[in-house]
This record gives C-alpha cells, sequence and structure tokens, in this order.
C-alpha cells in the first residue's frame, strides 16, 4: 500500500490488493492498513466487460457505491425473499443491506470502475461458492431434494473467488431499468446545496429513504472556491478523491496541525468533531465522494459559529480589543461552499 506522510489520508489506486486479473480488480483501504478509519472503510471495484463480482453479502456491515464509468447489473435477495435487479450507470448509486446476497455484473462493452464504502472499519463477506463449499454433497443434495452424486462434480471451495467470468451474453431481467429503493441517482439531482463556485448533491437518508447509517456527497468546488471550515459533531467522514488536487487540514485534540495535499485516488478520514477545511490547489475543479457514518450527517461550520457569540465574547476569547474585532457578516446558515477572497498560501 503506499504510504503518505499524514495519518489522515492514504490512496486507494495504492491500496491492498485482494484481486487482480485480466478480469478486473479490488483494492481496499481498511483499518487494518489505514488504522485511524472508524465505523468506514472503502474498496475500489473495477470490472472488465463480462466480468461478474460473484454473488456475496457482508456480515458486519452496509455498503453504499458510487459508479465512475460503466454500466453494472446489480441484483439482491433480501430477507423475506425479495428479489430486485437494476441496472447502474456512471453518476448512480446503490445500497446493500448487511447480510442482503447480491452480485455485480459489467453488462457494457466497457471498463465499470465503482467505488464502494462500508459501515464498518474492517468488513467481512461471505460469497454464495464458498459458501456452498462449507457444506457436504449430502447436505446439499438434502437441501435440494437431489442425490448427494448430483453433486460430486461440482466444484467448491470455501475461499472466494471475487470475480468471474460471464459465460455468454448478460441476462438483464424485465424491469432493470425501472426505479429500484436500492438505487439512487444522485448526479440528476438538483443539488440542494449550489454556489457560483460549487455545489454538493446528497446521497442521505432524506432523499434516499433507504439509507439508514450511511450516506454520500457528491462535492465540487471551483478553484475559486473552498470548503468552509467546519466540524461534524457526531459523524466521521471519509472522503475519496475522484477528480483535481486539493489542500486539507485538520485540527487534532493534543493540538498538532496536519495538513496535507491530495490528489486523484487518494482517501482522507476525519474523525467526528475534528475541525477541518478542503481548498483547491491548482486550476482544476476538485470532485470528492464524501461518505459519512450517519444517514443524515450535520456540521458547524466556523461563519455560524462566529454568528453565534457577540463581538464582546469573540473579542475576549481572541485577547484584542473590541475596537479591534471585526465586523463579520451575519451567518444564520452555513453556505458549506464558500468563494475565495484572498490567494491561496502557497503549497509548502
Amino acid at each position: 500500500m503506499a504510504e503518505h506522510a499524514s495519518r489522515h489520508v492514504a490512496s486507494l489506486k495504492g491500496g491492498v490488493s485482494q484481486y487482480s486479473s485480466e478480469l478486473g480488480s479490488i483494492t481496499a483501504v481498511t483499518a487494518e492498513t489505514f488504522p485511524i478509519l472508524k465505523n468506514l472503510s472503502i474498496k475500489r471495484l473495477v470490472l472488465a466487460p463480462g466480468t461478474i463480482r460473484e454473488p456475496h453479502w457482508h456480515a458486519n456491515a452496509n455498503e453504499l457505491t458510487y459508479c465512475i464509468s460503466g454500466t453494472v447489473l446489480v441484483s439482491v435477495l433480501d430477507t423475506g425473499s425479495v428479489v430486485s435487479a437494476f441496472t447502474i450507470e456512471a453518476g448512480q448509486m446503490f445500497h446493500i443491506p448487511s447480510g442482503s446476497l447480491h452480485h455485480i455484473e459489467n453488462i457494457g462493452d466497457t471498463e465499470a470502475e465503482l467505488i464502494v464504502a462500508f459501515r464498518h472499519e474492517l468488513p467481512q463477506d461471505f460469497s454464495l461458492w464458498s459458501g456452498f463449499g462449507a457444506m457436504t454433497d449430502a447436505v446439499l443434495g438434502n437441501t435440494f431434494s437431489t442425490p448427494s452424486s448430483t453433486w460430486a462434480s461440482i466444484p467448491r471451495d470455501t475461499t472466494p473467488r471475487y470475480l468471474v467470468a460471464r459465460p455468454g451474453d448478460p441476462v438483464i431481467p424485465d424491469g432493470a431499468n425501472f426505479p429500484n429503493p436500492h438505487k439512487f441517482d444522485v448526479e440528476s439531482q438538483s443539488a440542494p446545496v449550489s454556489s457560483p463556485v460549487g455545489s454538493a448533491k446528497l446521497a442521505r437518508e432524506g432523499f434516499w429513504p433507504s439509507l439508514t447509517n450511511i450516506s454520500m456527497y457528491s462535492l465540487r468546488v471551483s478553484d475559486d472556491g473552498m470548503r468552509e471550515p467546519h466540524w461534524h459533531p457526531v459523524t466521521s467522514e471519509m472522503g475519496y478523491i475522484h477528480a483535481g488536487h486539493a489542500r486539507m487540514t485538520i485540527l487534532d485534540p493534543d493540538g498538532r496541525l496536519d495538513t496535507y495535499l491530495l490528489e486523484p485516488g487518494d482517501v482522507y478520514f476525519v474523525p467526528a468533531s475534528y475541525p477541518h477545511h478542503i481548498e483547491v490547489i491548482g486550476d482544476d475543479d476538485i470532485h470528492f465522494l464524501v461518505f459519512f457514518d450517519q444517514a443524515t450527517p450535520a456540521d458547524i461550520g466556523y461563519r455560524a459559529a462566529a454568528s453565534a457569540y457577540s463581538p464582546e465574547v469573540l473579542a475576549a476569547t481572541f485577547s484584542v480589543p473590541l475596537a479591534n474585532w471585526p465586523a463579520l457578516p451575519f451567518t444564520p446558515e452555513d453556505p458549506l461552499i464558500v468563494a475565495k477572497q484572498n490567494p491561496s498560501d502557497p503549497v509548502a
């Protein structure tokens, strides 16, 4: 795994390889190699055309996935024998509850790339292949009302295969293009947070009722904008840098200041209530996938924090004469994204 100087950032593209072949790849950043992670982790799934992420389920984590590119078919078996299947394209998302059996299949002619977040720092999974491999021929025969000899010639093992090649053309069920509670088209959303210097599209409970303990913001900021300094009182934040370059600063409780640069493929993590900010470095806009360990994340920004107190309290706090305290704009609701009024600090 690629190393960063900061304990708050890691590389997903340079993460731990769980699988790699001509069929595709799976790389992961979990608490095993990124110890600061709590309640969240992330994987990058790449599928060649005709490749299937084998049917599997997660034992301890809900899954929230964003499609970067390509077209995939997702099928899900939930409790109560409820089966659903739907297609996912670039800019769309899907959510899988912990324990639900599901598969992901590239049904397009080009490579598919997906960013997969989990609501646990050390996600566990089982594959259908390994589940069948745990049972004897007789047990499977009894289960399916067949002779045990039926299963003697079918290979099985208890280790996952991860990616497998589909024989023939894809089979797309009727109705796979219809709306589904597991699916959310976040990039077609009219951005609830929008300004001349950026926007945030929100995959959270208020817009997607299926979410229970995880959410995501699709955050874009232009080169003349900045995500204002803020903190999340009860919510941890994990971000994936899809495009652009940025600088981020985090204040740790012991007073240590951690400032670092981010590039595409990086992952950062901010524990709950740690103050931080994000600014664009360079001429390109940034696009972050920002995951949270709550279905409805909340934050407190510096502008609202300053508006909550009188000039007298603030002047005393910063040990300056009241006459020297600047007249700050009253901000009853944080803007989330602000325009740069000053040149960026030099990059160290």
